[in-house]
């Protein structure tokens, strides 16, 4: 039996079954499809490079975990060329209208050779019998203390047992795919319906070319068509010069039916829309063209129907993060993750809060803590214990915040409802933090104590940082999708100043937490003289 299944060959699958692997723990990743990477699609260019058809950049400033990946992996990456003007085309019979100066990718950054160099470095890491692909998931069982899981494999089916399960796939293709026993609750139901698949009916082409002739003419490359007959409506510049290869990328404007609609007919579209957009008669030495709405391992029905947007930065909902089964099935991939949903550090994200949550299972049953902790002289140890028990708590509070927010509802209680149940959820687990200090051991031996403060104290202040964070975020998203809350405007959206009144009841909380933690460390430096003097 594994320790974990991993479903899904994507970034969240592969950025969990490292860590786990660090680990040491029994992994397997199943993936439905013939290729790795799920939405990270590159294809390689005809004079080399890659060229993406899913996800294309990262934002370091902005997205410090898939940054950091990038840098651990020794990845080379390059800035989005955003130098020159930019074309916006408003009418299909009239010349694109030049305007000057205006980056529009901020400190956007690209992969040599493409995202799939992601895939490729991480399965690196893996062993290759840790690796399954042609595995389309059909079903779950809970078991009690395992899971079965049952796989299509186009031949006889398959099923194996795993003590743990993370489903890093998009929440609204489980939902219409898999079939769980038991079946999950109405209310996660709908929170998997309502998470709208990133780039699922959406499109995407890459052209290549002999040069990169917009650069010539002193443009970026970046271009808009707005007009009623739009086939591409943006279009960015998608070279790699040291590979040699010259490309533009772009986004069809054209819906999920207009596209099937042009069938063969579309790729002459496209040309033409390069065409008229750049005022050249150029021919592309070749076209990449992925729809998405067309892989049936990506696009739900739901997402399909909806005809929305590409899907990313939304606010996730933050029950698709509760963990099921008596902690045995976890829901991963971008469209989970607490910041970034939709986008790669997303998925990075919600792999990291898995890893998080498993490690610290391992750590409450004993399994792992000589491999985590055995080395650590006594006070890393100690620090390490409690950040790993902090860095769990998120899904606690937020569930206690549940509980507290229902109760006052239920009692027909209409005023500071969010500020009244968030209060309590964190003092709370405050409250559990002193109680968990009391029993760590801290050897307080020639350590610092400056204006009453132990040296110590701020380490153990660090790790609640990301916690409380969290768990606001959590609260606006819930808020936000609840149909509960929605009679109530100012509690449904949180404003700035309700938002500033929460944000000081905390601070006084945790200010309060602090100062007990700091007192609680002094007793415990004072403790063999208070003994003496005792006796």
């Amino acid at each position: 039996m594994l320790d974990v299944a991993i479903i899904g060959g994507g970034l969240c699958g592969f950025a969990l079954a490292r860590k786990l692997r660090q680990r040491g723990r029994d992994i397997a990743i199943f993936e439905a499809r013939d290729r790795l990477g799920g939405r990270i699609l590159t294809v390689a260019g005809d004079r080399g490079g890659g060229l993406d058809l899913g996800p294309t950049w990262f934002w370091p400033n902005t997205q410090p975990l898939i940054a950091n990946l990038v840098n651990e992996l020794g990845l080379q990456d390059f800035a989005q060329h955003d130098e020159g003007a930019v074309l916006h085309l408003r009418e299909a019979e009239k010349s694109a209208e030049r305007i000057a100066d205006k980056p529009l990718y901020d400190d956007a950054r690209r992969l040599h050779g493409g995202m799939a160099a992601l895939i490729d470095a991480l399965l690196a890491a893996l062993p290759a019998d840790a690796v399954h692909l042609g595995h389309e998931l059909a079903s779950l069982r809970d078991c009690g203390d395992h899971v079965a899981l049952e796989f299509k494999t186009g031949e006889e089916p398959l099923e194996i047992t795993a003590s743990r399960v993370v489903l890093a796939l998009p929440p609204r293709l489980l939902r219409e795919t898999v079939t769980f026993t038991p079946p999950l609750d109405e209310t996660m139901d709908q929170a998997m319906l309502g998470a709208e698949t990133w780039m699922a009916a959406q499109a995407k082409v890459a052209l290549e070319y002999r040069d990169a002739f917009w650069r010539e003419q002193n443009l970026s490359g970046s271009a808009f068509v707005t007009h009623e007959q739009a086939v591409i409506g943006e279009i960015f510049d998608a070279c790699d010069l040291e590979a040699g290869l010259h490309a533009l990328g772009g986004s069809l404007a054209l819906d999920v039916g207009s596209r099937e609609a042009f069938g063969a007919g579309l790729q002459m579209l496209l040309e033409s829309q390069i065409c008229n957009v750049f005022g050249r008669d150029v021919e592309p030495l070749r076209i990449h063209y992925q729809d998405w709405a067309k892989e049936r391992l990506t696009c739900s029905a739901a997402d399909r129907a909806q005809h929305g947007g590409d899907g990313s930065g939304d606010i996730a909902n933050p029950l698709l993060r509760r963990v099921l089964w008596d902690k045995k099935l976890y829901l991963g991939g971008s469209e989970t993750a607490a910041r970034n949903a939709g986008y790669l550090e997303g998925a990075v994200d919600a792999a990291r809060r898995i890893d998080r949550a498993l490690a610290a299972i391992d750590v409450k049953r004993g399994l792992s803590e000589d491999a985590l902790f055995g080395a650590l002289p006594v006070n890393e140890a100690s620090l390490a214990r409690f950040s790993a028990w902090v860095d769990a708590r998120s899904d606690e509070v937020f569930e206690n915040y549940r509980r507290r927010l229902n109760r006052a509802l239920a009692s027909q209680e209409r005023d500071n409802l969010t500020q009244i149940a968030v209060l309590g959820a964190v003092e709370e687990v405050f409250a559990q933090a002193l109680r968990l200090l009391e029993t760590l051991h801290f050897d307080m031996n020639g350590i610092a104590v400056e204006r009453g403060r132990a040296s110590l104290t701020p380490r153990i202040q660090k790790p609640f940082g990301e916690l409380l964070q969290a768990i606001m975020d959590d609260v606006v998203a819930f808020n936000q999708t609840s149909c509960a809350l929605s009679n109530f405007p100012d509690e449904h959206k949180l404003s700035k100043d309700y938002m500033r009144v929460i944000m000081q009841d905390i601070a006084a909380a945790w200010r309060e937490f602090s100062l007990s933690a700091n007192a609680l460390l002094l007793e415990k430096r004072r403790g063999p003289h208070r003994q003496e003097q005792i006796g």
